[in-house]
């Protein structure tokens, strides 16, 4: 009797996860997110860019300072963004998604904003964005951005 507990056992889960569905892959869906993001900010538009991150009072932002809630998050990027020129292109590369559980996971990758110098310059970075799983979708809830340094002026050799 005992030679069968691995076939009921393997019948078992077969049948738990026809009847349940094995949990979805959720890289094309946060990936999606993140497309549409960098697409609302090259439209110039951060009130649909910040619709990627959850409108909760306790979403975490890290960058050159810790802040927490949506509006507040929402204020800086108008403050440090508040014309075109500031905001330039973004685009995202090396993204990696991580699912944690069902209803969390991370992304980590890499930022490029091509700006003119008036805008302030091409900034890159790296970040680790959590994502949740809500009922609006995958939602941003902490984001961790590292700006990385800018080059300085080039050495001439006098």
């Amino acid at each position: 009797m005992r030679a069968w507990y691995p076939l009921i056992a393997a019948v078992t889960l077969s049948l738990a996860t026809a009847a349940y569905g094995a949990p979805a892959d959720p890289a094309p869906k946060i990936l999606a997110v993140m497309q549409q993001a960098a697409a609302d900010w090259n439209r110039g538009d951060l009130a649909a860019f910040a619709r990627s991150y959850k409108n909760a009072p306790d979403i975490l932002f890290i960058g050159s300072s810790v802040s927490r809630g949506y509006a507040q998050m929402l204020a800086a990027y108008r403050a440090h963004y508040a014309n075109r020129a500031q905001m330039g292109r973004l685009s995202f590369s090396r993204l990696e998604v991580q699912p944690l559980d069902a209803r969390f996971a991370t992304v980590t990758g890499r930022y490029h904003l091509q700006r003119t110098r008036a805008g302030g310059g091409d900034a890159d970075g790296y970040f680790l964005l959590v994502f949740e799983k809500t009922a609006q979708g995958w939602k941003i809830v902490r984001d961790d951005s590292t700006a990385l340094p800018r080059p300085g002026p080039h050495e001439t050799g006098h």
